[in-house]
């Protein structure tokens, strides 16, 4: 039996690229055990950001298998 949890994962850019983390700027909030709390969680998040240019933030999502 699988099942399937979600993070939000992100934090504050070292430029405008997106391509990498500030040292000590990654974020991650979860798991979460469906999308749309995921979601909510994710709206909240970018918005208490949303002054901070480089700051993003995503939502990932990973498998988990369960003994059963």
């Amino acid at each position: 039996m699988t099942k399937e949890r979600f993070w939000v994962i992100g934090g504050e850019y070292a430029a405008m690229d997106f391509k990498r983390l500030k040292d000590g700027a990654q974020r991650i909030f979860g798991p979460f055990e469906d999308q749309d709390e995921a979601r909510a969680a994710w709206k909240r998040i970018s918005a208490e950001t949303s002054s901070q240019a480089t700051a993003r933030f995503s939502i990932a999502s990973e498998r988990i298998s369960l003994p059963g």
